[in-house]
């Protein structure tokens, strides 16, 4: 067979064993917690919110290990960009996206600023004058005493009683196992889906960038993808919004951070600043179109989803221009 069937088959089988963890952790991790007594609002926004991230920080944490630099921050930064532009335009094309006062005031400028702060501290030459744009274990840390502000927040959210209820699905003993479980097959899934992801780039002759920025990046957005669809089409459009803010602040606080503190310099070999420059962008553009009629209108959805096509239409022109070269 193909070596380019065999690695796009081992591609889609670790998203689904990425995709299924992910599913199985969340309610493992839930039901612990709820059998514990956690309030229900701290589960909502910090498990869920993880689920969702975690093939993201599977995959970045596997690409660190096997010195895939290129593909810990293109998939970050793809991720965040396809969760504004395709996930949100999609979720808002089906029924507009009313947007909470909190959430335009505070979660949102949040998540601008966490944007804004990766930017800069990657893009050391242009302001610090370096010698190599880069993630530093510094920064890292950085990144990750801002996310626990982040979390701080949401346990002050929890104790003014703002929550959905949440039932326990299992027992403590069966919530554990599935929670292993769920977490097991999240390293499995991200394994096979840096291994194959990075034997396709090599054997189409294309970056490990393009590959991250597209291929991965929608891969491992699909919880995402169908948490916000499914949550769009019962009505219920905070948790719309709500999960994607939230999983995109987990992507850039904790994807990013954590594998930075922990093992070294994060150091693209390909050029991803003007990637970072999108993500801002795209987030600007989410915070003012929230802020201008407090809703997500369909036209606005779909001017989302032109920016897919613009965005991803230059990286698919670029990469071609390369093959030509």
């Amino acid at each position: 067979m193909n070596t380019m069937v065999i690695q796009s088959i081992i591609l889609i089988f670790g998203f689904i064993v990425l995709i299924k963890g992910a599913d199985y952790f969340v309610d493992g991790a839930s039901s612990i917690a709820k059998n514990l007594n956690v309030p229900d609002i701290f589960i909502g926004l910090t498990i869920v919110a993880f689920g969702t991230s975690a093939p993201e920080a599977a995959v970045s944490i596997r690409a660190m290990l096997s010195h895939n630099t290129d593909m810990v921050l293109g998939n970050i930064i793809g991720s965040n960009i396809l969760n504004i532009v395709l996930i949100l335009g999609v979720a808002a094309s089906i029924a507009p996206i009313r947007v909470q006062n909190n959430t335009i005031k505070k979660e949102i400028p949040f998540l601008l600023l966490v944007s804004i702060l990766l930017s800069v501290l990657f893009l050391d030459i242009p302001l610090q004058n370096g010698t190599v744009n880069m993630i530093s274990r510094g920064d890292g840390i950085v990144i990750l005493i801002v996310f626990a502000i982040f979390i701080y927040y949401l346990i002050q959210l929890a104790r003014n009683g703002q929550s959905e209820e949440i039932e326990a699905k299992y027992t403590l003993k069966l919530a554990t196992a599935y929670s292993l479980f769920g977490l097991l097959a999240i390293v499995i899934g991200g394994n096979f889906v840096v291994t194959s992801a990075t034997n396709i780039a090599t054997t189409l002759g294309v970056s490990q960038r393009f590959i991250a920025l597209t291929i991965v990046a929608l891969g491992t957005s699909l919880p995402e993808l169908v948490t916000s669809v499914m949550a769009a089409k019962k009505g219920k459009q905070d948790i719309a919004i709500g999960n994607i803010i939230g999983s995109n602040i987990f992507n850039i606080c904790f994807v990013a951070g954590l594998p930075s503190a922990l093992f070294g310099n994060i150091v693209p070999k390909d050029p991803i600043g003007l990637d970072l420059l999108v993500m801002v962008f795209c987030t600007i553009v989410l915070y003012l179109f929230s802020k201008s009629e407090k809703i997500v209108s369909k036209n606005e959805g779909k001017v989302f989803l032109m920016m897919f096509v613009i965005y991803y239409g230059y990286l698919v022109f670029t990469q071609l221009n390369l093959f030509v070269r």
